[in-house]
């Protein structure tokens, strides 16, 4: 009796985590629309305040989207850390930010687990219909030292934040997905 209980936990927590399609029109956080030309993999997790979406997998490359933060609100949940040792600090946002504060948000971001980041070109742009910034950076990842390519774009509207930023290894991945990346982003609008 005990093992079949124990495969019926098994079975749901395993339902509870899956990993949902998304195609077509969708809505992040109940305030930005994007449409979604080929299909992603929306991941049944969130270490904040952002969806992740995936085409090869969470490892590979992430499409990760902002939407409506509030002043004040992190970007990234606080990571658990060994006694004796101090927290990365948590990249929040707050309304009034220049730019370049806006883009050194996600550079601390990407950066808090010990990998090596640098932002190498920062534009205006437009985001979701609003005045905005795209940047590009790179990333060499601590675990492995891969060497990732990123790009963000990121908007202010009524003092909320919205964002979308995509990273995937420099070689293959970012030049094959960054097109459909590209055109889910030019899709985003802000909702209200």
């Amino acid at each position: 009796m005990k093992n079949i209980l124990l495969f019926i936990a098994v079975a749901l927590l395993a339902g509870c985590a899956s990993v949902v399609k998304v195609e077509g029109d969708q809505v992040v956080a109940d305030r930005l629309n994007v449409k979604v030309g080929e299909a992603w993999n929306k991941m049944p997790y969130s270490h904040g305040p952002f969806e992740t979406w995936t085409r090869e997998g969470p490892n590979l490359d992430q499409l990760r989207f902002w939407a409506g933060i509030k002043s004040g609100q992190a970007l990234a949940k606080e990571q658990r850390v060994p006694s004796g040792q101090t927290a990365p600090r948590v990249p929040t946002y707050t309304s009034g930010m220049a730019a370049d504060q806006l883009v050194n948000l996600f550079e601390t971001m990407y950066a808090s687990d010990g990998s090596l980041v640098k932002v190498v070109r920062t534009e205006s742009s437009t985001f979701a219909g609003a005045p905005g910034w795209r940047f590009e950076f790179t990333i060499t990842r601590k675990g492995d030292d891969l060497l990732m390519r990123g790009v963000g774009w990121v908007s202010v509207r009524n003092n909320e934040l919205f964002a979308a930023t995509f990273t995937a290894p420099q070689l293959t991945f970012f030049p094959r997905l960054v097109p459909k990346v590209e055109s889910v982003v030019a899709s985003a609008r802000i909702k209200g």
